[in-house]
């Protein structure tokens, strides 16, 4: 299910980021840090009656001697060009200014569904100059007030009336690999390369995101989907200025697939970006492979120094398997697709329970948890409860009593044991009584 965007635009000052952190901190789903990535948060999975969607941040929108400066310029782009909805905030109590018309006439070129949330209507007076708004030719107003609260779930309501409610994904049994990185690493050139390998391309499907391309390809007579995420760079370089924002454009990629390729670029070496990236991955818990793309340019080229890098960088995500390749002149590449398999294999690990439990027992005999206050986190039990990924449920005296560091020492365990490469494995802990 690919889920819509809502992007807030609006100059400094209306109360935007209240309004983002409103309907932000009403998300069911909270996706939380994962260890060793930090990031900018342009963006929230947000729910509003079991409807979920992506809530974007896109900046401040202000004028500067009549002109746009060129990072908001790319912010009100990218809020055109992604966004399925389009929240305009406007002051109900400055009324509308030439910074307003501009985002208007932006907005208005983009033939989107656009809300006008008019804030601060706290009394009578500023109620009256709601009706001034409608100057600004949009079907949709609502009066809102993030001081007194008000309004919010009229707004909701319609923002979200043509989103869909949260419902199974439908299951297509091909395996879908997603190219991410950042512009310019050779996505594009991975995608080709891949298709050309393996010569047999059985169609092109126009995907669901904008500008993307699903391509079933045939390797070893099975058909994968490749979701080409360099397709959907639009024309002109507004994207490649702003890498920020390549992390924004390939969230849709990434929940649609399996398994993501995050291409690095050999010759440029690892970015903090990079890192954020693979962190998006892992948090939808997909498989990861790290491709260094460009490998044939690199002089002195050693593979066991270069990894050892790429395991420093990526310390939250050492399981991934890393693969060297040229995609333009396709050396190497034959060494992808084996990969792709064996993590297809992982992620859809199943672990006999017996089995399970022994290796846990084993392991809390071997390093018994700490005690806190008094207290020792016992485990009575562990089953397996989900793949894609691989998901285990440990039934304890206490979950409160699970210290982060004894929760890694029980992942590391499982991985120990167990052929888990490049997938992510979700550890939950439920108290005996069902809590």
């Amino acid at each position: 299910m690919k889920l819509p965007i809502v992007a807030i635009v609006g100059r400094p000052n209306v109360g935007k980021s209240t309004l983002f952190n409103k309907i932000a901190g009403s998300r069911i789903a909270i996706i939380e840090d994962t260890p060793g990535v930090t990031r900018d948060r342009l963006y929230e999975e947000v729910s509003y009656m079991n409807k979920p969607f992506y809530l974007v941040d896109t900046g401040g929108i202000d004028l500067a001697d009549e002109k746009f400066n060129d990072e908001i310029k790319v912010q009100a782009e990218i809020a055109i060009n992604e966004a399925d909805v389009v929240i305009f905030v406007v002051d109900a109590k400055e009324g509308i200014t030439s910074n307003d018309l501009v985002v208007r006439d932006i907005l208005r070129r983009s033939n989107k569904k656009i809300v006008v949330a008019v804030n601060k209507i706290d009394n009578k007076d500023s109620y009256d100059n709601l009706y001034d708004f409608y100057e600004l030719g949009f079907d949709n107003y609502i009066p809102i007030s993030a001081i007194h609260n008000t309004g919010y779930i009229e707004l909701m309501d319609e923002v979200t009336s043509e989103f869909k409610t949260k419902e199974e994904k439908e299951e297509d049994p091909r395996l879908k690999i997603a190219i991410i990185g950042r512009p310019n690493v050779g996505k594009s050139s991975l995608t080709n390369a891949i298709l050309n390998e393996e010569r047999v391309v059985v169609s092109n499907v126009a995907g669901t995101t904008r500008d993307s391309i699903n391509t079933v390809f045939k390797y070893h007579d099975e058909e994968f989907v490749l979701i080409d995420t360099a397709g959907m760079r639009k024309k002109g370089k507004i994207y490649e200025n702003v890498e920020k924002y390549s992390l924004f454009r390939s969230m849709a990629s990434i929940d649609k697939s399996d398994i993501c390729l995050l291409v690095i670029d050999a010759e440029d070496g690892i970015k903090e970006h990079d890192k954020h990236i693979a962190g998006y991955a892992i948090e939808r818990g997909k498989g990861l492979i790290i491709v260094v793309n460009k490998w044939d340019a690199v002089e002195d080229a050693n593979i066991s120094e270069f990894k050892k890098l790429v395991r420093s960088e990526f310390q939250f995500a050492t399981y991934a398997p890393v693969v060297f390749l040229s995609a333009l002149t396709k050396k190497r590449i034959h060494t992808l697709m084996p990969e792709v398999l064996k993590v297809n294999e992982n992620i859809n690990r199943e672990i006999k329970t017996s089995v399970l439990n022994e290796v846990i027992e084993d392991a809390y005999s071997l390093n018994p948890a700490p005690s806190y206050k008094g207290k020792r986190l016992k485990i009575y039990f562990v089953s397996q409860t989900g793949i894609k990924p691989p998901k285990f449920t440990f039934r304890v005296n206490s979950k409160g009593l699970v210290h982060f560091s004894y929760e890694r020492y029980l992942e590391n365990k499982l991985r120990e044991n167990f052929e888990l490469e490049g997938t992510p494995i979700v550890l939950k802990f439920k108290n005996r009584n069902g809590e």
